[in-house]
């Protein structure tokens, strides 16, 4: 049967259906910014044509699963019905269309998101498809949203899973993802008979009581696993498949100054007797490393639980790279109130319209204004987000520089929020500018964000690359 498509797909996108489109169980492991989703749709809808698919459960985080309204009706040449979760209690199927059913990852950490397409998967699953959007949302096997999916999921004929990265902390990331589609696929229906062949793990003891934990001490067998996943899924790369204009990363460097010093260096001693302290506790060691990463951005919390500004460096750098660069910019921050001061900052030096923001304060109707300026209007430069909040989903084209005014460990989290700008569309290079202070957590958080991207890149069978 020949298959119409409604946009014209790349090559790389054509390669991936051909590949995936007649496939019970498949995995899109497609890097942001290559158009997984327009596959994943082009493959519902062919199935479709075929009258072996009616109905298309897609579950997507919070941030992303609206955006896929848009991307049907830009890219699905059937006719269609759209229902969402948090508007269309009851789902009914039109015979003559294909139906969409779209909700949010985070509703099956409750009951809602299993009450709502429990009739739905009773009803269709011989003629149905069901998409997750950014796999790794189910990557921890113990976390209730996972276990809800794949037993819930378990008759439905079709599945896909799509990620750029399907591999941000360690291999074992794989398991639940790859599990949810079949655990045959990977030949292991036990966790940890996967992680015994995959890993070899190191005991340690935590605090008083005598407990033990396990943790991953190194990786093995990884070719043996990069063909095992080959077999049911399709990976490319931006770098391989589009004529993107290049990445460009630089750091620049700022110092600890003033009031600073002091603070972070009695921070730091005492955040070292807690490491060193056998009995403490890893939210306590975590909350050590939290205060001198606040303090390297220009702040601390008092023991009253109020935010006081010091001196900060890394603000008067944010300035000096915008007066040294032209067009629109994004600028990550990890903290509100750090996010809150750059945004008073630029309003206050460039105007109120100069600036629109996503994190968690920002409603989701406010968000999708917020893109929208930032995409169209001349007069709004700068978009100022969490990367966990904001990172997920947007296309934020119009950037050419990208500024990490602070980072943190998760890589996916990193890799997200960089492909807002870099993706389909984008016509320029794009500059990233990691704002560090010398001699602090944040060149630790680097490394260790370039270790998860190593193993990562190891474990698909891929050229070692760091982004910095």
């Amino acid at each position: 049967m020949v298959y119409n498509y409604k946009t014209e797909p790349y090559e790389h996108q054509k390669e991936a259906l051909n590949i995936g489109a007649d496939k019970n169980l498949f995995a899109y492991f497609m890097e942001m910014g290559t158009g997984k989703t327009k596959v994943a749709l082009d493959n519902a809808a062919m199935l479709y044509n075929e009258e072996l698919v009616n109905v298309v459960l897609v579950v997507a985080p919070n941030s992303v699963y609206r955006n896929w309204q848009d991307e049907i009706n830009t890219h699905c040449p059937v006719d269609t019905t759209i229902h969402t979760h948090k508007k269309d209690k009851k789902f009914v199927r039109e015979s003559t269309k294909l139906s969409f059913f779209l909700i949010n990852v985070e509703a099956f950490s409750r009951s809602s998101g299993s009450n709502a397409i429990k009739n739905i998967i009773n009803e269709y699953h011989d003629t149905m498809m069901v998409i997750i959007d950014e796999a790794t949302t189910i990557k921890n096997r113990q976390a209730k949203r996972t276990k809800e999916l794949t037993k819930l999921c378990k008759p439905i004929k079709y599945k896909r899973i799509l990620t750029g990265s399907p591999v941000t902390k360690s291999p074992l990331d794989l398991f639940s993802q790859c599990a949810f589609l079949s655990p045959e696929l990977l030949g292991y229906t036990s966790f940890y008979a996967f992680r015994a062949h995959f890993c070899v793990m190191k005991t340690i003891g935590v605090g008083q009581s005598g407990k033990q934990i396990s943790l991953p001490l190194y990786f093995t067998n990884l070719n043996e696993l990069e063909q095992k996943v080959k077999k049911f899924s399709y990976r490319v790369k931006k770098v391989d498949c589009l004529d993107l204009p290049s990445k460009v990363y630089v750091k620049r460097y700022v110092d600890l100054k003033g009031s600073q010093v002091q603070i972070y260096n009695n921070l730091k001693t005492f955040a070292r007797a807690v490491f060193e302290d056998k009995e403490a506790s890893y939210t306590n060691r975590l909350t050590e490393i939290i205060k001198l990463h606040q303090v390297a951005c220009g702040y601390f919390v008092s023991d009253t639980g109020e935010k006081k500004d010091i001196d900060n460096p890394k603000l008067d750098e944010l300035m000096n790279i915008i007066e040294e660069t032209d067009g629109k910019m994004i600028i990550w921050a990890n903290y509100i109130h750090n996010i809150e001061k750059i945004i008073d900052k630029l309003k206050s030096v460039y105007g109120d319209e100069s600036t629109v923001s996503i994190y968690g304060a920002v409603s989701v109707d406010d968000r999708q204004e917020a893109v929208s300026n930032f995409q169209t209007n001349k007069n709004t430069r700068f978009f100022v987000g969490n990367p966990t909040t904001g990172g997920y989903g947007l296309n934020l084209t119009a950037a050419s520089t990208v500024v990490y005014f602070s980072n943190n460990y998760d890589l996916e989290v990193r890799q997200q929020s960089e492909d807002r700008a870099h993706r389909i569309g984008q016509k320029n290079n794009v500059t990233y500018i990691d704002i560090i202070t010398r001699n602090t957590i944040d060149e630790f958080i680097i490394k260790a964000l370039n270790k998860k991207l190593k193993i990562s890149a190891q474990t698909l069978g891929e050229e070692i690359l760091e982004f910095l």
